[in-house]
C-alpha cells in the first residue's frame, strides 16, 4: 500500500494468492485497480517461491526498484521546511536494524534519514519489510563525504553527534532547532571526520552498568526527545 501510494515504483503486476482473506487484500486490490496497475490472482505456492521469507501475507507486487534519492535533491526539499530535523546514521551493518530505524524516524519527525554511502550493502526488501512503508515515504539519502553536512551547516543547519560519555544530554540540548542528529554503529560510533564537524556533542542518560544503546533504540529515543520539545514549543506559540 504504501509503495502504491508513493508512486515512485514501476509495477509490473501485483500477484494475489487465491487463498488470501479478500478481507484483508482488497485495500491493495482497489488501489491498484484506481492507479491501472495489472492484478493476477495466483496459487499460493507461486507466492511463497517469490517471497523472502513466508509472511507475504498472499500478495506481492512485482515492480522496480525504489528511485534512489539524490543528495543534489535535499537542498531543495529542506527550502520548503522551516526547521528541518535529519538524522545521520554511521556504521549500521543490519537491514533490519536499518527498517526499524526508518520506521522511528517517520514516526518521531524526521524529514530525512542520512547513510554514508560507502556503507550501503543491503538487500532493500529486508529494509522495507521492517520499515512497514517507512521505506517508501521517508526520503534516504546515501552521502559519499562529509561536504553535504558542511553545506547544511553553513545554511544553518547544526549536527549534533550523539556519543556515550558526552556531558551535555539530550535534555540539555535545544533540538528545536534545524539539526542534524549523527548516531554511530556499535562497532565504530561516530566517523573522526564528523566528529571534527559537529558543533555540538550530546549523549543518552543511562542507569546502572548499561553504558550504551543499540543505534536504533538510540535514534529513536533521541528523535522522541526532539519531538516532545518541538510539540511543547509549537503549543507555547500563539
Amino acid at each position: 500500500m504504501a509503495a502504491l501510494h508513493a508512486r515512485q515504483r514501476r509495477f509490473e503486476v501485483i500477484l494475489v494468492s487465491h487463498q488470501a482473506h479478500i478481507e484483508k487484500v482488497q485495500p491493495v486490490i482497489d488501489l491498484a485497480e484506481q492507479l491501472g496497475v495489472n492484478i493476477r490472482r495466483v496459487d499460493g505456492r507461486e507466492l511463497s517461491t517469490l517471497a523472502h521469507g513466508a509472511t507475504h501475507g498472499g500478495v506481492i507486487a512485482i515492480c522496480s526498484a525504489k528511485p534512489r534519492f539524490s543528495p543534489d535533491q535535499l537542498p531543495d526539499l529542506l527550502a520548503n521546511i522551516p526547521c528541518p530535523l535529519l538524522l545521520l546514521l554511521e556504521g549500521i551493518d543490519d537491514a533490519r536494524n536499518l527498517g526499524f530505524t526508518l520506521r522511528s524516524a517517520e514516526a518521531l519527525g524526521a524529514h530525512a534519514v542520512l547513510v554514508k554511502k560507502h556503507l550501503w550493502d543491503f538487500d532493500e526488501t529486508e529494509v522495507a519489510r521492517p520499515a512497514s512503508g517507512a521505506y517508501e515515504r521517508l526520503p534516504l539519502v546515501q552521502i559519499e563525504s562529509v561536504e553535504l553536512l558542511q553545506q547544511l551547516r553553513r545554511n544553518g543547519v547544526r549536527l549534533l553527534g550523539c556519543i556515550a560519555g558526552a556531558r551535555r544530554t539530550i535534555y540539555d540540548a535545544d533540538l528545536t532547532l534545524p539539526t542534524i542528529i549523527a548516531i554511530g554503529g556499535e562497532k565504530r560510533g561516530i566517523s573522526g571526520a564528523v566528529r571534527d564537524i559537529c558543533d555540538e556533542m550530546i549523549s543518552i542518560p543511562t542507569l546502572g552498568e548499561g553504558t550504551s544503546l543499540s543505534l536504533s533504540h538510540a535514534g529513536a529515543i533521541i528523535l522522541a526527545e526532539s519531538l516532545r520539545q518541538r510539540t511543547a514549543v509549537k503549543l507555547m506559540r500563539p
